[in-house]
């Protein structure tokens, strides 16, 4: 799908603000309420944008630790990674999980309410034989920026002329 500088403003206002009201949203981007309308109900359509949340700050609420894990697989074809991912998938703990290129294969990101709560997290992984040859953990120890709106009109900018 193609999207042009009218939607980007319309992904930018939705990602600030998911509670912004339609006329509020149409005001913003320069257009009438229904056009802004038509084109917000197309980027749900095509899935681009993919849900509306509220960004909890889970401190706030309960005491957590955050812990980021590399991990390495003893196995390295396809049923080896499956079988880690569908492992994954059953943990409410792991938060995130991306496959990585280089030196490791997997980055996870896990909430836990103590060090201990995520090392019970780690043995039974271990314990279930999900392919995990080694594992790497870093505690996070201070939060300096985690922003979940992306920039998505400086990653779409054409990069600078070089003089």
């Amino acid at each position: 799908m193609k999207l042009d500088p009218i939607d980007l403003r319309i992904l930018a206002e939705v990602q600030r603000d998911g509670r912004i009201t339609k006329v509020a949203l149409a005001e913003r981007v320069g257009l009438s309420a229904t056009p802004c309308w038509n084109r917000l109900r197309r980027l749900e359509d095509a899935g681009i944008i993919s849900g509306y949340h509220a960004h909890v700050a889970a401190r706030a609420v309960v005491s957590i630790t955050l812990i980021f894990v590399e991990i390495k697989l003893a196995g390295h074809r396809k049923p080896d990674f499956d079988r880690f991912e569908r492992a994954v998938r059953q943990v409410p703990q792991i938060i995130s999980c991306w496959a990585t290129g280089g030196s490791i294969d997997y980055l996870l990101r896990v909430v836990a309410r103590d060090i201990a709560a995520y090392q019970e997290i780690m043995d039974r992984l271990l314990a279930e034989e999900v392919g995990i040859s080694r594992y790497f953990t870093f505690v996070v120890t201070k939060t300096v920026k985690d922003d979940p709106v992306l920039p998505i009109a400086e990653a779409l900018r054409p990069p600078a002329v070089a003089r």
